[in-house]
């Protein structure tokens, strides 16, 4: 089945901006996509609207419990003027394992990926096409029913808004760059049983202490620790943790604590496709930095929608700090990004059938 959204053109179109100067989600498209859910209609009344703010009753659910979601991907334009998409049912997938912990109702994967499709379609003249650049699409569902009282609510809005963006992290040429990432010891991102896997803002709002305290450290991000033992690495700030230690690439298992990233299964895929040893296990933080102290730590590096790869060239703990491939982006984090990004954009083939085409 597929899915179709009528259009209400906006008024006042805004300018668009100068790609060179595009940050990370600070500017915003003329139009939103909203859907709507009821119990006695489903998902129904979708349709394309211009952007504008959002009305809610003080007493909305979403504003007091936080039953809500939210997802994140990315449109590029190629070489041929094409706009493509870079794995959309894995996000639909993923939103629905979200919903089903969030007690938030099902989505089709069709009408996720026809919704995703039909904004872009209609806001495609804001992809930028500055090397590094794209267009961030952000789909979310929030709880808008009016009561209060703690129990799943009965009415949601799903929206999809969408931003011209620039590197995650500030580039000169808009490639990659190595961060610093702080070892967090003391706060914990997620524990088992809670809502680790689930892309939720709490998981979020909960980081932003010790990210608070990473920067004051002069790092740009946190390395989570597990919550039971503070033992075992799990994840890198929003984005999943890889570590290659003797030419072993390793990231953290999927047990309930660890965000099932996109990217990451994209890098996994790669690797394997690529032939090189890779392992999802449990890591003690100590062997990392073992590793770290006696030159075997070969790259550390992080992985996600947002900055698509992230290489790591310090790792700092309360007491110490260790440079990784002097403090530079290693070669196996530059090789995944240029095949990545190279798909993405369709400057390199899509051997895995990864992308699909808007236009």
């Amino acid at each position: 089945m597929s899915y179709t959204f009528p259009v209400e053109r906006t008024a006042n179109p805004k300018p668009k901006p100068d790609p060179s100067t595009l940050k990370f989600g600070k500017t915003f498209t003329d139009h939103m996509l909203i859907i709507e859910y009821s119990v006695e209609k489903g998902w129904h009344d979708g349709r394309i609207v211009p952007y504008g703010p959002l009305s809610l009753d003080p007493a909305t659910s979403v504003l007091h419990y936080s039953q809500q979601m939210f997802e994140g991907l990315k449109a590029y334009r190629t070489p041929d003027r094409r706009v493509l998409l870079f794995r959309p049912t894995k996000n639909a997938e993923r939103l629905n394992k979200t919903n089903e912990r969030m007690c938030i109702p099902e989505m089709e994967p069709e009408l996720f990926v026809d919704a995703v499709k039909a904004i872009v379609n209609v806001e495609q003249d804001w992809i930028p096409e500055k090397e590094g650049t794209s267009l961030y699409i952000r789909p979310f569902i929030i709880a808008d029913e009016v009561f209060l009282g703690v129990h799943p609510a009965h009415h949601f809005k799903f929206i999809i808004i969408c931003s011209p963006v620039g590197p995650y992290y500030d580039s000169p040429d808009g490639g990659i760059i190595a961060t610093s990432i702080y070892v967090e010891e003391h706060y914990v991102r997620a524990a088992m049983g809670g809502t680790g896997f689930a892309k939720v803002g709490g998981n979020y709002a909960a980081s932003l202490k010790a990210q608070e305290e990473a920067t004051a450290r002069g790092c740009e991000q946190v390395l989570w620790l597990d919550a039971l033992e503070h033992k075992y690495v799990e994840e890198i700030g929003t984005s999943n943790a890889f570590f290659v230690i003797d030419g072993e690439v390793i990231t953290a298992p999927l047990l309930g604590t660890i965000l099932p990233g996109v990217t990451r299964d994209s890098v996994l895929a790669l690797l394997r496709h690529w032939g090189l040893k890779v392992s999802e296990r449990r890591l003690l933080i100590e062997d990392v930095r073992k590793a770290a102290a006696e030159g075997r730590l070969n790259e550390v590096f992080a992985t996600g929608t947002a900055a698509v790869i992230s290489p790591v060239g310090r790792l700092k703990f309360a007491d110490s700090e260790f440079a990784i491939n002097g403090g530079g982006v290693g070669e196996l984090a530059q090789r995944l990004y240029d095949t990545l990004y190279g798909v993405q954009t369709g400057n390199k083939p899509d051997e895995l059938g990864w992308t699909v085409s808007v236009n």
